[in-house]
């Protein structure tokens, strides 16, 4: 499916990150990059992604053209943060942490990589979102701010780039399975599934497959488009 393609994902060694990762390698593609904030957490079983070293939170002090001399067919801005509190007690830094990490960081990104995708005619670009950006959360009013920006950005940049045959789009996830649901008790689990229609937790590969679709010749006509993988938490 994405013979000869080269993909970049931002946050690899995460759940859905690597499990993206893992996709895009099992369907064929050539060449995979991915950054992380430590190369300590590069697991063996990923030696054939291409991590390099990047603190999105202040991504601004370094030279991607440096740092990612390559093209690429495929971008997707997976990195999140979050440091959760009420408003009225959250910090400056727990607000402009989250916000660097989970939104400014792709301006720079997508500034250095657009004009690579531009100039080949091709490209597709996909941001992990939250079902949070459009239901609201209390405590996450960082989060929520810097997820529901991403439709915005989704939206405007598909107008802009739509006659360069370059798609924007985003994944919308809802509870997933994870190191930090597994810490979970079974009260606090069972509450969670009481609001989901499909009685379940979903499973990172579900976002991987999704990510997938929206980056395949299947979706080559969809683009400013959020898909919502929720198993019909928020029926948006």
């Amino acid at each position: 499916m994405f013979n000869d393609k080269k993909l970049f994902l931002t946050g690899g060694t995460g759940s859905i990150g690597s499990s993206i990762c893992s996709y895009f390698n099992s369907n064929g593609c050539k060449e995979i990059y991915s950054t992380t904030t430590n190369l300590d957490k590069v697991r063996s079983d990923q030696s054939y992604i291409n991590f390099k070293e990047l603190n999105l939170n202040n991504i601004e002090t370094y030279n991607l053209d440096d740092l990612f001399n390559f093209d690429i067919d495929y971008l997707v801005l997976n990195a999140g943060l979050n440091k959760d509190n009420i408003f009225l007690r959250m910090s400056s830094n727990e607000w402009n942490s989250v916000i660097n990490v989970n939104l400014n960081s792709s301006f720079y990104l997508l500034k250095h990589f657009i004009k690579k995708m531009v100039k080949k005619r091709f490209g597709r670009i996909v941001f992990i979102s939250s079902v949070v950006a459009h239901t609201g959360n209390p405590g996450q009013v960082n989060y929520t701010a810097s997820k529901s920006a991403i439709s915005g950005m989704v939206k405007s940049l598909a107008l802009e780039l739509s006659t360069r045959n370059i798609t924007v789009n985003s994944v919308a996830p809802g509870f997933i399975k994870s190191n930090m649901t597994d810490k979970l008790n079974d009260d606090q689990k069972n509450a969670i599934l009481d609001k989901i229609p499909m009685k379940k937790l979903g499973e990172s590969n579900d976002i991987a497959k999704a990510v997938g679709f929206l980056c395949s010749e299947n979706a080559s006509y969809i683009t400013g488009q959020t898909l919502h993988v929720n198993g019909g938490l928020a029926l948006i």
